[in-house]
């Protein structure tokens, strides 16, 4: 078994993280978001390869005794994609709408909310 995978979904995962904590620019932090986010689709990937193992589409060339790769896990990470992309285009939407009214996309200078 390789650990190369996840010491990938790891830094990636950390890398976002890091632009989302030094981030002085909404847009910007809404894209660390997606670059972290992108790091659980190489962990469900790496969960769910298996060595030699083949696509569960069963029929004349696949045996009972054939390894297949878990079709959950692919379906995880398919939901795990239309979901990252529902929630970046969310915020980035929020964004779009505070540039909009505040004229600013930092946080830093954003004041309180008002209602």
């Amino acid at each position: 078994m390789t650990y190369y995978a996840y010491f990938v979904a790891g830094a990636v995962m950390l890398l976002g993280i890091a632009g989302l904590a030094t981030s002085r620019n909404l847009v910007h932090a809404v894209v660390c978001l997606s670059v972290a986010q992108s790091a659980t689709y190489i962990l469900l990937i790496a969960v769910g390869y298996q060595s030699g193992a083949v696509a569960p589409i069963f029929g004349a060339q696949t045996g009972r005794d054939t390894p297949v790769v878990d079709p959950v896990v692919q379906a995880l990470a398919l939901t795990d994609i239309v979901v990252s992309a529902a929630v970046t285009s969310m915020l980035l939407a929020l964004v779009v709408q505070m540039a909009k009214r505040r004229r600013v996309v930092d946080p830093d200078h954003l004041g309180p909310l008002e209602g």
